[in-house]
Parts: C-alpha cells; structure tokens; sequence
C-alpha cells in the first residue's frame, strides 16, 4: 500500500536508531564458534542460526512517499554437510504489480572457516549472487556464500526497500534449525496503526518504549505569479511526532520438528506478521485500510489477467463443440471438458492466480500456468451452459494467511455450481478428476469468485473416502513357505497418487522396488488394470513367494496374517503435539485375508476379534477372524473419516494407533498334530 505526499505541511520520516542488542554484531565471529562441534541443546543440528536480527523503519522520499526498509542480519553455524544448504539464501521481491516494487541487495556476505588456529573469512563474490524471474510480478534474489564447511560460521545482511506498507514482511522466530537468539525491531510513527499477530507456540519477549522524535523539512513558497528561482522562497519546517519500538526477542528457539501428518510446518512456526490497521495523520480523519476477504478476491477478480481472461472464448469454441457433441448430462459435460483441457495444454508447473502469457497463447503453445489452465478450464465451462467460476486457493506449501491480503493465494482451481453442491476441479493433474484434486489443492479453504464480485469460501477437504482394499489368499507349508496370490484395488486420492507415483518407471523396477520392500517376496504373474481409465479403480494382481513372512520354531509356525502389511509402528509416538493432524482426505484400508494351513497342523492361538472406535465418529479399527478346519479367514479394516483432526484429540489417536498395531501384530500359532 503506497502513501503518496498529498497538500498538507507536514513530511515525515522515521528515526532508526541503531540498535544493537548484546554483543551479536556481523564481524565479531569467535574462535570458541569456529570450534564448536555440536549445538549445545540440540546434538543432531546440522546447523544453527547464532543470531538473527531484524529492523523495520520507514523513509520517506517527496517523490515516492512513504517506503518501508527491512534489514535482516544472520550468523549461521554449520556442523554436519547436511547443513551445507543454509549456505544458500534467497529473498522474493515484487518487480511491479501495478502498485507496488520493491528492491533487495546483500551484503556483508562471508564465510568464516578456522584454519591453523586462525580465522579465515572468504567474501561472497559476484558469481554468488544473482536474480532469477518467478513469474511476472516476482522475482528472486539468491545467495551462495563461498568455501563452506563442516565448522564454518557464515555471515550476511540484506535490506528489502519496498512501498508496499500496507503489510509488512513476517519474521520468522524459529526455523528447522535451533535459534540461539531472535530479535526484531519495529520503529512505527504515530501516523500508522498496525495489528499484529503472532503465530506458533513461543512467546517472545516484548518490550516498548516512546520517544518524542522530530525532522527538519525545506518546503517552497511561491511569491507572485509564477515558479521561478527568484520567486521561490525556501522555509524550513520543524516537525515532532512520537515514534514507538517495539522489540521482540526469543532465546533458545527449538527446531521445529516435523512430525507425521503435519500440513505445513511453517503454519506452526513462530513468527509475526503485520497488517496496516489504519493511518491518522494530523488534522486529517482516520483512514481504515483493514481489508476483508471479499474485498481481496473482488481486487483480484478486476485484474487484467485474471477476470477479463474468463472473457476470451473466441479460441475455443469450435474445439469445444467438438468435445461436448452429442453429450447431455452435466457429469459427460464436465468430465469431457476437464480431460479436454487436461490433454491440451501441459502445465509448466509455475503457480499463481495470474496469468503470464494469457488463455490464449497458452492454449496456441499448448503450455500454461496454473492461472492459464484452470481459467481457461473455467471459460469452457460457461461457454457449455454450467455455472463456473474460479476458486482462489493457497497450496499446502503456502500456507494460510492470518490476515487477509492479495498474496496469500499462490493458485486458482474451477468449480462448478449445482444443486447438489459444488464439483471442484484442476486441469493441471492429468489424473485428476471432478471432486479429486491434487494434494498440493487440499489446504483448508478456498475462495469462489463470481462474475458480479461475489465471493464465498469454499471447503477444499474432500469429503468422500478414498479406499485401498487389498484381497490376499496365500497358503503356508510345513517348512514356512507361503505362496498366494494378492489384488490391490485403490479409487480417488489414493488412485491418483498411485498413478502418478508409478507414471515413467519401469514395470520391471518397480516390481523390484516392491520385493525388496516386502521381505524379500518373489512377483509373478503381475498386471495392472484401469491404469487410464480414471473413471475406475486401479487394481493390481500378482502372485507372490515368500520364505521369510512367518517363523517356525520346533513343531510351531507363528504367523502375522497382514505380512508384508502389517504395521509395526505408531506413527504418533510423542507425549504431546500442538500441531492438527492432517491426513488431507478420509481413506479407508481394508483388508480380506484367506489362508490355507499346512495339512497335519492345527490353528492352537487365534487373534480375538476386536474393534476400536474414536470419538466424534473421527474413524474406527475393525478386526474380526474366523478359523474352521484348515482355513483361516480375516477382515481387517482402519478408517478415517475427518481428514484434519484437533491435536486436543493427540492423545486418543495415539492410544487408537497403538490398540491397532498391537492387534495387527498379534500372531497367529499354529501347531503340529
């Protein structure tokens, strides 16, 4: 958001002060650093932020109005090569969006090695640095700091010039990597209000003090008719205006750990974001600036390359009369333009809601963006009758936005609108289908646009189950060998995974990946069906050979029914967790299970049939065995029907998890007669 100078008297510019809290100052690299082998707190750091220090000021320029100048300085140890990576660096920035630039410069880059008891320092050259285009509007500015090793402590300073103070970059506290020290300035001038929020789980200290600050300013006075140098007087004005700091500090900041089913863990990271509230500029009344959700997706509607590249239809239409002949109902109607779109134009896998080169060249080139994609999905859409409209969504490595603002969308699907409610779809997965997204898509809440500015949320969380259903039927000899045959059958998100994982690769080397990740089993006879038929499962079958699936000791054989899928470990296994589970849609895997046994033994100990249900109906366990003569039949099932669940729930999913493995891990015996 860019404050111009308007008429009244007063400019202003904030006083920065040049703080530098303790002894944490770029140069002052120690030997006792350089030496240091293990993070203290933390031995299996492969690196370490030493400190971290961030200041926010505002300038002002007659010509630009008001900026805002973030200077960020860091001191990075390295310990393991596994931390090689924090040598790099990189820092996005508006190259123009219409209304708002920004600028980015590096500095005091070094790498500080210890060689022969002495300190080397190694500066950043210009190969190490260098610009690279995101997409239109943004562009990156990266850094490779020189001469890294295990032991080295890099250095660097960067400085992000923008006049966009409407809000203001997030500073992050806490990373993957231990923080020793975390500190963060803001020197903010009366005239500006912000709300500030503060996400994760740590609280900094905070302190603020006021000051009464002041700046001299010439201003020009006309004196008769005209703008000359000698009928210009020149007066210096003295403005007072009271400015507040505020600091920010946390010490000792823990890596943040990723644990099972977390979206995205920068969501949890403790950090502060702020949003300009609204101005109060002297004699003048209080402007909001505060914005709503609505007001975002109506903002990003009006762009040029957004809503008026729903408009183009010229270039499809006779192609699409073709797709849509001869069907009528609107489930044809929308399959076949969702696969239409999907077999012409391949998307470059950049993401945005803008496009880069419009609907139309995209559709010529047959290459597009996510935008390019997904509207010109949306335009044949409405061109063949159906209610559509975008919907605006940030992907799970996005994250989601505290405030609402333009930049937390990264992407933008199609949905359709009809009485039985809304069919969601994206173009840029070639094994997508209506109401199946990808899983990048699967983030909370989206954002629907309508042609009238209208806007509604829309739950992106799928709601029908995918399934994963495995048939085996397998006989054990006397001496342990089991032979059987298997049939694997997967629908939805579970079906799209699948195909995706195995699209490129060999038959012949995922078979071998799948033996050796089954102890060792032996494949024949292996097929797969549906493998393009999107509309149907797919299903694998194969007969396999395994001589380490059971134990024989003495005259017993002891048995896990589920082999080679049995699951062994609690994927929940900390006390606690602050973080929502999140599996990205309900699932069901269900297993039926025959088994011969060898002749001349008898089943001695069977697994009792069980069942586990959670609360709120969040899913259940089902296990259930029945032996008769030399069979032995089972039906397994585990079920999840709420795709995030509340982490206040932790407890009661880690003690399900643990009731199901303990049951799944119960051996059948059986012994010889």
């Amino acid at each position: 958001m860019k404050i111009k100078y308007l008429t009244f008297l007063f400019l202003i510019a904030l006083f920065c002060s040049n703080v530098n809290a303790q002894e944490f100052k770029l140069g002052k690299v120690s030997i006792a650093e350089l030496e240091q082998k293990v993070h203290p707190k933390d031995s299996a750091a492969v690196a370490a932020i030493l400190f971290k220090k961030g200041q926010t000021s505002f300038v002002f320029s007659e010509n630009e109005g008001f900026i805002v100048v973030l200077e960020v300085t860091m001191r990075i140890k390295i310990y393991k090569k596994e931390g090689y990576n924090w040598a790099n660096k990189q820092v996005a920035f508006l190259v123009g969006n219409g209304t708002s630039k920004e600028k980015v410069a590096f500095s005091d880059a070094v790498t500080y090695n210890l060689v022969a008891g002495k300190i080397e320092k190694t500066k950043l050259k210009s190969e190490g640095e260098f610009t690279e285009k995101v997409n239109k509007y943004w562009n990156r500015k990266k850094i490779t700091l020189p001469n890294v090793k295990e032991g080295s402590v890099l250095e660097y300073k960067y400085e992000i010039r923008t006049d966009n103070i409407g809000m203001l970059r997030e500073f992050d506290f806490q990373t993957d990597i231990p923080v020793n020290y975390s500190e963060y300035i803001t020197h903010i001038p009366e005239y500006f209000v912000y709300n500030t929020k503060l996400k994760g789980f740590i609280s900094p200290k905070i302190t603020t003090e006021k000051s009464n600050q002041s700046i001299t300013i010439n201003s020009k006075e006309r004196s008769g008719g005209g703008w000359t140098a000698s009928s210009t007087n020149f007066t210096t004005d003295k403005i007072d205006y009271l400015q507040t700091k505020t600091t920010y500090v946390i010490e000792n900041a823990p890596a943040m750990k990723d644990e099972a089913f977390v979206n995205n863990i920068d969501n949890f990271t403790t950090s502060l974001v702020q949003e300009l509230s609204m101005t109060q500029y002297p004699n003048r009344p209080i402007k909001p600036y505060s914005t709503d959700w609505n007001s975002v997706a109506k903002t990003i509607y009006e762009y040029d390359d957004f809503g008026p590249e729903l408009n183009k239809t010229g270039y499809f239409e006779e192609d699409l009369k073709a797709v849509i002949a001869g069907l009528s109902s609107q489930d044809e109607i929308i399959t076949a333009i969702l696969n239409y779109v999907k077999a012409t134009v391949k998307w470059n896998e950049n993401y945005g809601y803008s496009c880069d080169e419009g609907v139309k060249k995209a559709y010529k080139d047959k290459v597009g963006n996510v935008a390019e994609i997904n509207l010109m999905l949306t335009a044949m859409l409405r061109t063949a009758g159906l209610k559509a409209n975008p919907v605006l969504v940030s992907t799970r490595s996005n994250g989601i936005s505290i405030f609402p603002n333009r930049t937390a969308y990264n992407y933008v699907i199609a949905a359709v609108e009809t009485p039985q409610g809304i069919i969601l779809l994206d173009a840029t997965n070639k094994y997508s289908t209506p109401n199946v997204l990808p899983f990048r898509d699967l983030n909370w809440i989206g954002r629907l646009i309508r042609k009238d500015g209208s806007s509604d949320e829309v739950d992106l969380m799928p709601k029908m189950a995918s399934t994963d259903h495995v048939t085996m039927l397998y006989a054990i000899d006397a001496i342990g060998k089991i032979t059987g045959k298997l049939r694997r059958q997967r629908t939805a998100h579970n079906a799209m995974s699948f195909r995706s994982k195995i699209e490129n690769v060999k038959e012949e080397d995922y078979l071998e990946k799948l033996e050796n990740e089954n102890q060792k089993i032996e494949i024949a006879d292996y097929s797969r069906t549906n493998e393009k038929d999107l509309k149907l499962p797919i299903m694998e079958t194969c007969s396999f050979t395994g001589t380490n699936l059971c134990e024989v000791i003495g005259e017993k054989i002891y048995i896990n029914p589920l082999l080679f899928f049995t699951k062994e470990h609690n994927p929940f296994n900390k006390e606690t967790r602050e973080y929502p589970i999140d599996y990205g849609f309900p699932f069901i895997e269900s297993y039926n299970i025959n088994i011969d046994i060898p002749e001349g033994y008898v089943v001695e100990t069977l697994p009792k049939s069980a069942q586990l249900n959670m609360e709120e109906n969040i899913g259940g366990f089902k296990f259930r065995a029945n032996a008769s003569g030399n069979k032995i039949q089972l039906i397994i099932s585990h079920q999840i029907n709420t795709p995030i669940i509340s982490s206040e729930y932790y407890s009661m999913m880690k003690d399900y998890y643990q009731g199901m493995i303990t049951k799944q891990t119960e051996k059948i015996v059986l012994k010889k007669v």
